[in-house]
């Protein structure tokens, strides 16, 4: 089918919009950027010089971006907290959306917004990211494959250094629970838990979860003095998944010498496979332990990925809006999903015992 090109107005410019949306959106030969919203208005201006946007494309209200007749499709980088608002005005003006995890503040809000895109019908993606990786898009095949057998064990970390005390970094939204909803287990948290669901193809059943915070104040962003954090700096947390497959999760900001670290062992009844990114910095890779000759001796090869499994999160959500994608972009039902997950696990660590999963059944 032939493919048009696709002219996309992005709400937030700050981190997340210029160190990977922007890039992704340039990169792609079906997407144009022809807008750009941001509630501060220097940062605006500047960006909108930065890449030639001009003034009457430059918003400090999403929802005159979303009105734009310019504009074909919205790309939401907020903090969490305008999530949810932000795509429920674009579902309204029936425009196709993606958005940044975690899709809502709750599962209560997730649930509203998958109904409604459903009913309208439009396209959109959520943007967990890793989904792209090709270690972990080929690690998917091989399970679907049947190479690993049934599914016993997953082990999954995700581990970052930044909120470390020798980082002193500011009370951004990041660590403010009426701006992002949770700490380390949203940012982080949410991402992994797509990551087993992805690669194993299985969905969560139940789960405990236990989180806390190390530093209980940070310096404000603006101003002298401190703000209190009151969200999580880690989360240990274990999942039953469909089939009974026990998953192990730990993830948090305060893993000293790590940059972006993430490792993922499945072990089955046939073989096991290791999924790892920033071992060496950037790099994605996978090493399997497959056959009988092998169970005994403990041998891991690494598997070189095929070039196949390549692929650029913005240039999958352009095929989504063009109808020609391949079925592995998260959508809104996945990070519907996901945040049901996420708010057992926090009830989980408030109430201290396993809890039951909810909304792991498609919407009807």
């Amino acid at each position: 089918m032939e493919k048009k090109v696709i002219r996309i107005g992005s709400v937030g410019v700050g981190a997340i919009w210029t160190g990977v949306h922007e890039p992704g959106i340039r990169r792609s030969p079906d997407l144009e950027l022809v807008a750009i919203c941001d509630i501060d208005a220097e940062k605006l201006r500047a960006v909108g010089e930065k890449y030639g946007i001009d003034e009457a494309h430059r918003f400090t209200d999403y929802r005159d971006l979303i009105r734009c007749p310019d504009v074909d499709a919205v790309d939401i980088c907020t903090s969490n907290d305008a999530h949810f608002e932000i795509a429920m005005a674009a579902v309204e003006a029936g425009k196709p959306y993606d958005v940044e995890k975690p899709v809502t503040m709750t599962a209560a809000e997730a649930d509203i917004l998958a109904k409604a895109t459903a009913e309208k019908g439009l396209p959109n993606m959520v943007c967990f990211s890793y989904r792209f990786k090709a270690a972990a898009r080929y690690a998917r095949e091989l399970v679907e494959q049947g190479m690993l057998g049934e599914i016993y064990h997953v082990y999954m970390q995700y581990l970052q250094a930044g909120g470390g005390p020798s980082y002193d970094l500011p009370r951004s939204w990041r660590y403010q629970k009426a701006l992002t909803g949770t700490g380390a287990l949203g940012d982080l948290g949410c991402h992994a838990l797509d990551l087993v669901g992805f690669v194993t193809g299985k969905g969560y059943r139940r789960a405990v979860g236990h989180a806390d915070t190390f530093v209980h104040s940070r310096r404000l962003e603006e101003g002298e003095g401190m703000g209190p954090v009151d969200v999580d700096d880690f989360c240990h947390y274990l999942m039953e998944m469909d089939g009974k497959t026990a998953a192990n999760f730990s993830v948090t900001r305060f893993a000293y010498g790590r940059g972006n670290y993430q490792r993922m062992e499945i072990y089955g009844s046939k073989g096991a496979l290791v999924y790892s990114l920033d071992v060496t910095p950037g790099v994605d890779a996978l090493e399997v332990c497959i056959g009988a000759p092998y169970e005994r001796v403990g041998a891991f090869t690494n598997l070189p990925v095929p070039e196949r499994f390549h692929a650029d999160q913005m240039q999958a959500f352009a095929d989504v809006l063009n109808g020609c994608g391949d079925g592995t972009a998260a959508t809104i039902e996945d990070g519907r999903r996901i945040q049901h997950a996420l708010d057992t696990i926090i009830r989980s660590a408030e109430e201290a015992r396993w809890l039951p999963c909810g909304g792991q059944k498609a919407l009807s």
